[in-house]
């Protein structure tokens, strides 16, 4: 077996409950890598918690949805439900904020957190979704609750070209709400050392209505939205050893809903879309560029023992919001981040024998973030925020006997921040009045500090083996919200110090039988001055700083007793509290914009002939009544509002004609449960209590070649 180094950070066991949904027959441990450590890595020797979304899972639960957001919450237990908007806000990792990658390619601005980084690519080009749980800074700045890296697919073919064409159709019982996508995949070998990926994908979505037949809100809505996604991928293998690789992916979506808004009243009537009309926008919501490109060059070899890798990337982002009257004069915002990084990594084997192998894996990161949030007509509401982050690491990796793993690593943090001076905008008071708008300076800020992680892992046999791990996060969060609600003149008196994540994780998994797959994992984070929303006296939100810990719980357990049949479910439970006068006295606690519900996922799968594959989802987000309201206004605050208990079924289908033709039909939300997301009731804000979508049928026709 080969013995393959980690990266830059200790990250974890994998979760195969989601991966060995992909087949009837449980998966061997030993044969799953992972790539979102920047390096494959045997399953086996990982000290922590990972959940992989194969291939045949992503294309699964896109029959029923296509939206990333609803694909995650059905397949990672640790991450919070969907909102079932455009935004992914409340969607936390463990409590945290996640880092979104694409291949390695940072899509977070963590400088200003927009909460739209979730959905910037098509399911159909994803080749398996990697989910690290808990605080890592292998990719450096955002990663506070963990990494969810999108994996894009590579040619698996030696001929000259094959491909995969899709057609596919939405609906609702109710009129308005036809949508259609159609995606095209293309890949082969050029020449014996030249091969190519590309690939297209086109949606345009209808109405989305509740069960009640009503058009749900239009403030981030995906409805009547286009979405556009497109892929080139270019390698050449040098030589047996040597390979370069060229890579473009874009993303774009656009709505233009035509509906008003008719706000209701929070747990009484829902905020519906109604009549005809944008308001005042003036441009579509949605991301009308997500633009990534990078070139990749690896060597087996380039001296004794060492392997090199080098990634070459840059990032252009820009996504717009709907209208908005909190500030004077109202208007759009956009977030427009650009990002550009090197990563330059050496492996070195330090040692290979029978019963001990020894390696290390050194090397530098450089990523230049630059962020703003504007409006349309041209005004600031946060300054041009530059960052440059230079990060040196190292890891060691030692293996005794084929069954322990341990391993350490340690990685500097050295970040700098250019911020403009800016004014800031005369915000909307609950009072009707405005706040007046100031003038900051700006200036540069500088963090640095070194990040360590630590971890083990002991294989006793197939039935149990044991895990332990320290890892910690760096990130600057939020800082342009920060700035933006700023009432100094300088930005030297704000409170702007990074969160510093450390989080603690003890797991076991196992084989107990050649169908029972187990793993169950605990895990505390902590942080001296993390960072939360919460309402200030005239209703507005402002970033509370003070100490945290969160910690829980999750597990799953898959049975795949017969060919034709497996099931399994999963559990996942967190709390949060934090010291609101850094005293030491953790008795408030988080609110529920982090703090998720406790969540269950189940899920059936048969093939009563060999063509024919049907299964049932659940998903039972649980009661969280953690807050009492106001006992003078009898109002909850935001992220504080009693989240009821519901319970909701997806159906999936395929069938296989022959070798070329397959036929798919998902049901979301089967039996047209009428409920509210997560969000709407935690926020306990009129705009925000909003029904989720009500049945939705998806059929698709796909061909291979």
């Amino acid at each position: 077996m080969n013995k393959i180094l980690l990266s830059a950070v200790c990250l974890g066991s994998a979760n195969i409950w989601a991966q060995t949904k992909d087949s009837l027959q449980t998966k061997n441990v030993d044969e799953v890598v992972l790539t979102a450590s920047r390096k494959k890595e045997n399953i086996k020797e990982i000290p922590g918690s990972v959940t992989i979304v194969g291939e045949k899972q992503v294309q699964s639960q896109l029959t029923v949805n296509s939206d990333i957001t609803s694909i995650l919450q059905y397949t990672v237990p640790s991450l919070a439900t969907s909102s079932g908007q455009t935004s992914n806000t409340g969607q936390t990792l463990r409590g945290r904020q996640v880092l979104v990658l694409i291949d390695g390619i940072p899509q977070s601005t963590p400088l200003r957190n927009g909460t739209r980084d979730l959905r910037v690519i098509d399911p159909s080009v994803i080749e398996r979704i990697e989910v690290i749980k808990g605080a890592s800074s292998i990719y450096g700045n955002g990663a506070d609750g963990g990494i969810i890296n999108y994996i894009t697919r590579k040619n698996r073919t030696d001929q000259k070209i094959s491909g995969l064409s899709q057609l596919g159709f939405t609906g609702q019982p109710y009129g308005g709400t036809l949508g259609i996508r159609a995606s095209q995949l293309l890949s082969g070998k050029i020449t014996k050392k030249l091969d190519f990926v590309a690939s297209f994908a086109y949606e345009r979505t209808g109405y989305m209505k509740d069960a009640d037949g009503n058009n749900v809100s239009p403030s981030y809505s995906p409805a009547k939205m286009d979405n556009y996604n497109g892929m080139l991928k270019l390698g050449y293998d040098l030589n047996p050893n040597q390979r370069i690789e060229a890579c473009y992916i874009g993303y774009a979506s656009k709505s233009d809903l035509d509906l008003g808004l008719k706000t209701g009243k929070y747990g009484i009537t829902p905020t519906i879309g109604e009549g005809i009309g944008k308001g005042l926008e003036t441009t579509p919501q949605g991301t009308p560029r997500n633009h990534n490109f990078k070139i990749s060059y690896d060597n087996k070899n380039i001296f004794t023992g060492t392997a090199l890798n080098i990634n070459l990337y840059y990032q252009d982002f820009r996504t717009v919001y709907g209208y908005s009257d909190t500030f004077f004069n109202g208007g759009q915002s956009n977030v427009i981040s650009r990002k550009k990084g090197a990563r330059l990594n050496f492996d070195t084997q330090l040692w290979n024998t029978k019963n001990f192998q020894g390696e290390i894996i050194y090397g530098f990161d450089i990523l230049n973030d630059q962020t703003v949030q504007k409006l349309e007509d041209g005004r600031y509401w946060t300054p041009d925020m530059d960052m440059t982050n230079l990060a040196p690491f190292a890891l060691i990796k030692i293996d005794l006997l084929k069954n322990l793993t341990l391993k350490g690593g340690l990685r500097y943090e050295n970040i700098k921040v250019k911020v403009d001076d800016f004014n800031t905008l005369s915000t909307l008071k609950s009072d009707g009045t405005f706040t007046q708008s100031i003038f900051v300076k700006g200036g540069n800020l500088k963090y640095n500090a070194f990040v360590g992680n630590l971890g083990i892992r002991y294989n006793v046999d197939p039935f149990i083996n044991l895990f332990a791990s320290f890892s910690q996060a760096y990130s600057i969060n939020e800082l342009g919200r920060i700035l933006r609600t700023s009432t100094s003149e300088t930005i030297a008196n704000l409170e702007t110090k990074p969160i510093i994540v450390n989080n603690y994780e003890l797991g076991a998994t196992g084989q107990l039988s050649k169908w029972l797959t187990y793993e169950i994992t605990s895990y505390v984070s902590t942080s001296k001055l993390g960072a939360s929303f919460v309402q200030s006296a005239d209703r507005a939100l402002t970033i509370q700083r003070s100490p945290e810990i969160v910690y829980g719980v999750e597990g799953f357990l898959h049975f795949s007793p017969a060919q034709w049949i497996n099931f399994g479910g999963s559990y996942s439970w967190m709390e949060g509290i934090t010291s609101l006068k850094n005293d030491g006295d953790y008795s408030s606690k988080i609110n529920n914009s982090r703090i998720s519900a406790p969540k269950v996922l189940a899920y059936i799968q048969v093939r009563p002939i060999h063509p024919l594959s049907l299964e049932l989802d659940m998903l039972n987000s649980f009661k969280q009544n953690r807050f009492d309201p106001s006992p003078k206004t009898g109002l909850y605050s935001y992220g504080e509002g009693k989240v009821p208990e519901y319970t909701v079924f997806n159906f999936k289908s395929s069938y296989i004609i022959n070798k070329n033709w397959k036929l798919s039909l998902g049901i979301e939300n089967l039996f047209n449960r009428l409920y509210q997301p997560n969000i709407s009731w935690w926020a306990a804000r009129d705009s925000d209590f909003t029904n989720s979508l009500g049945m939705r049928g998806t059929f698709i026709i796909e061909y291979k070649f």
